[in-house]
Order: C-alpha cells, then structure tokens, then sequence
C-alpha cells in the first residue's frame, strides 16, 4: 500500500522503519497512535496488541475506538480531540 511510495520517496534510511503490517509495528512499542482511518485498523485483536506492546497505551486520533471497549481490554486509552 503506501511503503512503497514511503520507499520511494525516503529511501533506505536508518531512523525509519517499515513493517509490513500492524502488529510488526507494535512490536516493543510503548504507545500506539492511530492517525488513518483505514478499514484494516478499525477492528485490531486487542488482546495480540497487548502481548506485543511493552506499554498498553492506545492514542486515537481519529476516535474510532470505543473508550470503555478497549480500556476493558487492559489499555489505556486517549482519544485526541474527544471530551
């Protein structure tokens, strides 16, 4: 999808990192923020997310998550921009 064009347009570089899906991203992550409202995104196996993440924290900046939902899944959770 958009590596390529990433790639393109960057390069190989050593302070970028491209993975291949979102869970390779969330590997040791200790914050996750969500920025695209892409479909691929909207329905995550939360429970994959935790085992991977050092740190549960989930930033939304497009509020598609459900607070209450994914704070009862263990995450912490800020959806940026909601009151």
């Amino acid at each position: 999808q958009a590596l390529d064009e990433i790639a393109s347009i960057y390069g190989s570089r050593e302070d970028l990192i491209l993975c291949s899906d979102q869970y390779e991203a969330a590997q040791n992550a200790h914050a996750l923020c969500l920025v695209t409202a892409w479909k691929q995104y909207w329905s995550p196996d939360f429970k994959r997310l935790q085992q991977l993440m050092k740190h549960p924290l989930i930033l939304d900046g497009r509020n598609i998550y459900d607070p209450a939902y994914v704070k009862a899944r263990g995450f912490a959770y800020e959806g940026v921009g909601r009151l």
